[in-house]
């Protein structure tokens, strides 16, 4: 778990500004630190250097881009995140191990392996089937508690039993459960994926690690099934329905909704909000 107040302030910092030029001298500024001991606080916290933090952030979202943007041109995103085409090319195969032109062809066919469930047998959707399951919806502000944690998302029921017993307290029959997820486990190594487990927050909250989860307009994939298929369901909607719906992913991140849960079964019932413009 990522529990350093400032560390915190950082990613966000960083995840909201990846489009743009940002130093490590900007993420110590903007959390009133010296560069030197903010850079060592934030590779104790994270296991990565700030510097290998943004280009590692800047590299596998642009991947990200090339995968659902599939009608705009690598040029194009690759000016997005700060990098000349040449430039773009080089640091991409040193990260991904394939050209951006490699990574695009075989990314749907990548996407087919289940990282986190690997028995988990993978088929994607087609358009229409997928398109029958989302809704597109205005989604307000939500005030949330929150735990940030950096690893395999095949951790998050241990994670998820710790977190409601620690805040159980502030638990009512209201409280809805959430989840924002940062990377595409298809692109993003497993281990190092950055996710936040939260719980909407009662109005008289007065604990700090609490943010408020921006709302606005969502492609809402409603899920029902087995937890090895949310994979799928999120692979379906990012190979198939984006590229081939009307609409475009915008630079907000994503979360889930847990409306209901059989932890005995394994089954459940998920909102994915994807937003979108």
């Amino acid at each position: 778990m990522i529990t350093n107040e400032y560390i915190n302030r950082a990613i966000d910092y960083i995840l909201n500004h990846i489009n743009e030029d940002i130093s490590v001298d900007d993420i110590a500024s903007h959390c009133n630190f010296s560069r030197y001991y903010f850079s060592r606080l934030f590779k104790i916290e994270t296991g990565e250097s700030i510097y290998e933090f943004i280009k590692r952030i800047k590299l596998e979202q642009s991947a990200f881009r090339l995968k659902v943007e599939k009608s705009r041109s690598i040029t194009d995103i690759s000016w997005d995140y700060g990098y000349s085409s040449s430039n773009y090319s080089s640091a991409f195969k040193h990260h991904h191990h394939l050209s951006p032109i490699q990574f695009r062809r075989s990314i749907t066919q990548k996407s087919l392996i289940n990282p986190i469930f690997t028995d988990a047998s993978i088929g994607l959707e087609s358009f229409n089937g997928c398109n029958e399951k989302i809704s597109i919806e205005i989604l307000k502000d939500f005030p949330v508690i929150f735990e940030r944690y950096k690893g395999n998302y095949k951790d998050l029921s241990v994670h998820w039993g710790q977190f409601q017993e620690k805040y159980k307290l502030h638990i009512t029959q209201k409280t809805l459960f959430l989840e924002r997820t940062y990377d595409d486990p298809s692109i993003t190594n497993i281990d190092e994926c950055l996710y936040d487990i939260c719980m909407t927050a009662p109005k008289d909250c007065t604990l700090e690690n609490t943010y408020v989860l921006k709302g606005g307009k969502f492609a809402i994939y409603h899920f029902k099934g087995l937890v090895k298929q949310i994979y799928c369901s999120y692979q379906s909607i990012f190979n198939v329905w984006l590229p081939q719906s009307n609409f475009e992913i915008d630079d907000r991140y994503g979360f889930e909704i847990y409306r209901k849960i059989d932890c005995d079964a394994m089954f459940m019932e998920i909102d994915l909000c994807i937003p979108v413009k």
